[in-house]
C-alpha cells in the first residue's frame, strides 16, 4: 500500500475517484473491488467507505464526473456547421468511450435499467439536446418541438451503437461517427431553416 497522505476531505474525495475511475477503466465491473481501490488509493478501506459506501456509489460518482466532464467539452458554436458540430461532439464521446470502454459497458448493460445511473445518463442527453436546440436555425416553435423529438430519438441511437460498436467493432471508429453524424443530418435537414452540412449536397 502506498504512504498515506493527509489530504483534506474533498481532495481523498477526488483521489478516491480518480483511482476509482481508473480501475473501473480498466477492469469489468465485476471485478473491481473495494478493497482494491482502499489499496491503491493508500487508504483504509473504513475511510473509503465512509466517502463511498458501496461499489455502485463510487461508480455512480465516477460516471457522474465523467458525463460533466463530457459536457465540459463538448462544445456547440453557432457560427460552425451542424456537422462540424456534431463531429466535434462525436469525436469527444467516442475518445471517452475507447478509453473507458468497461466502464462505459457497465453503466448500459451491467447496470442497465439501474436508477442512479440512468438518471446521470438521461440528464447527459437532456442537456446536449438543449444545447443543440440552442444552436440550430429554427423557423419556429413548432419546428423546435419537431426537431428535439428527432434529436431525442437520435441521442438514444448513438448511444445504442456505440454500445454495441464496443461490444464488437464491426467497422471504424470513423465509420461509426460518420454514421451517427450522417443519421442526424439526413433526420434533422428537412426541418431547418439552413443547410446543416453546405458543404455536402444530399
Amino acid at each position: 500500500m502506498p504512504p498515506r497522505q493527509r489530504l483534506t476531505p474533498a481532495d481523498r474525495r477526488a483521489q478516491l475517484l480518480t483511482v476509482g475511475a481508473r480501475l473501473f477503466a480498466e477492469r469489468p465491473y465485476a471485478d473491481v473491488l473495494m478493497e482494491d481501490v482502499a489499496e491503491q488509493a493508500g487508504v483504509s478501506r473504513a475511510l473509503l467507505y465512509r466517502h463511498f459506501p458501496s461499489k455502485h456509489a463510487l461508480f455512480a460518482a465516477v460516471y457522474q464526473q465523467a458525463a460533466d466532464r463530457l459536457l465540459a467539452e463538448t462544445r456547440f458554436d453557432p457560427s460552425r456547421s451542424l456537422a462540424e458540430q456534431l463531429v466535434q461532439g462525436m469525436d469527444v464521446h467516442l475518445d471517452y468511450f475507447v478509453a473507458n470502454r468497461n466502464a462505459v459497458l457497465a453503466a448500459n448493460r451491467v447496470l442497465a435499467g439501474d436508477p442512479v445511473i440512468q438518471t446521470i445518463m438521461t440528464n447527459e442527453l437532456d442537456a446536449l439536446r438543449t444545447r443543440l436546440l440552442a444552436v440550430l436555425p429554427l423557423a419556429d416553435d413548432g419546428a423546435r418541438e419537431a426537431v428535439s423529438g428527432v434529436l431525442k430519438s437520435w441521442l438514444v441511437f448513438v448511444q445504442v451503437l456505440c454500445v454495441d460498436w464496443l461490444t464488437r467493432e464491426t467497422c471504424t471508429r470513423t465509420e461509426l461517427r460518420d454514421v451517427c453524424v450522417g443519421a442526424a443530418l439526413g433526420a434533422l435537414r428537412p426541418l431547418l431553416t439552413e443547410d446543416p452540412d453546405p458543404g455536402r449536397h444530399p
